[in-house]
């Protein structure tokens, strides 16, 4: 009979223990700007949608962000007392509020771009990088997880789950 000490891991532990040390290493990566990883995850989904000519609200924020709306809601609060958002009434729904970077929020989310993109190359070095095939395959694997983990009821995927950084 084999030794259980020599099966190997199951996949969710392997996927929660990379997902601790990526959290971890990205929150060590941002803090000299000041964010969070969950912070910045905040302001470059804000960052893609302005881009995109959307100014959100902070359901639509956490629809794209994949994030739930009550924590957009504190951590867009936080970002707000740190200059970096900007909540104004939506003119279409006195209910919601719109959402935007200000001009300091969109420098520390281009400050903080290459920075996650280097750290990601250096995660994915040993896959051969970010534009390896190996990485295009652990890309797809994972998007085909988050979308299963819909159909099971899990938290729903961002609509942004494609984007490379981070």
């Amino acid at each position: 009979m084999a030794n259980q000490a020599d099966a190997p891991p199951p996949t969710g532990y392997l996927l929660w223990h990379v997902s601790l040390r990526w959290r971890v290493a990205m929150d060590r990566t941002l803090a000299p700007l000041g964010l969070t990883h969950a912070q910045y995850a905040v302001v470059a989904s804000l960052h893609a949608m302005v881009t995109g000519g959307v100014r959100p609200s902070q359901r639509q924020l956490a629809e794209y962000s994949g994030l739930e709306p009550m924590y957009i809601s504190r951590l867009v609060r936080a970002l707000e007392r740190a200059g970096l958002v900007e909540r104004t009434d939506n003119p279409d729904d006195p209910r919601a509020v719109q959402l935007a970077l200000t001009p300091r929020g969109s420098e520390v989310v281009m400050d903080a771009v290459p920075e996650v993109r280097e750290l990601e190359e250096r995660y994915l070095e040993p896959l051969g990088g970010r534009d390896s095939a190996r990485n295009v395959e652990l890309r797809r694997a994972l998007q085909t997880l988050l979308a299963h983990a819909d159909t099971l009821g899990g938290t729903p995927a961002p609509a942004a789950f494609g984007r490379a950084d981070g």
